[in-house]
């Protein structure tokens, strides 16, 4: 398939957020303060409040985001990619702020939630696009890759993800603030990795 970049009015929120607006091609996301998406484990609690913007994700092809980092100050903050199949199944990965850190990281949930993280501190203030494409011989697993505009790409997880039906689009999270505000530049479908050892093409 070729890319093609996705219009932000195709998507469909999980939640509503606080506010959205288009500045140019770009879309402003503010969260709503106590926003976050989470199923049981350690914490003992649920969320399922917080904001994905969702469109169609066909088996066969990735999608990618590219959120500007230089918001995420506050502790946990959150945003990148939803890869959606229902309350109890979805990956979020992206950037997130853990410790005072920016982090690259990924939460995969099946009935529970795992969480898993990578210091980038570097990456604070940049560009960064996450990217989310089906793999495996029988499509059952997904891989998932982000890089800044001069990083190139950094493979962060391989997860099993085994629902043909799926949506997938932008996810910003606050959990701990009321007054976080997340420029998100792009929302695009590509063509699928050719492996897990080759780098995609960057648009």
């Amino acid at each position: 398939m070729q890319r093609r970049r996705m219009d932000w009015a195709a998507g469909r929120w999980t939640r509503e957020p606080a506010t959205s607006r288009l500045e140019g091609d770009d879309l402003i996301v503010g969260a709503s303060e106590g926003s976050d998406f989470w199923r049981t484990t350690h914490y003992g609690f649920v969320h399922d409040d917080g904001h994905a913007l969702l469109g169609e994700w066909p088996v066969d092809v990735a999608v990618e985001v590219t959120v500007d980092t230089s918001s995420l100050t506050g502790l946990y903050d959150q945003a990148g990619l939803m890869l959606f199949v229902g309350d109890a199944k979805w990956v979020k990965a992206g950037l997130e702020v853990s410790d005072g850190v920016l982090h690259l990281g990924a939460v995969v949930t099946n009935g529970v939630s795992d969480w898993s993280l990578s210091p980038v501190p570097d990456w604070a203030g940049q560009l960064v696009t996450v990217r989310a494409s089906r793999s495996g011989a029988a499509a059952d697993a997904v891989t998932l890759r982000a890089r800044t505009e001069t990083s190139g790409w950094r493979t962060l997880r391989v997860a099993p993800f085994t629902s043909a039906a799926a949506s997938a689009g932008p996810m910003v999270c606050a959990p701990m603030r009321g007054d976080l505000e997340v420029r998100f530049t792009r929302w695009a479908l590509a063509p699928a990795d050719a492996d897990l050892h080759e780098d995609p093409e960057i648009a």
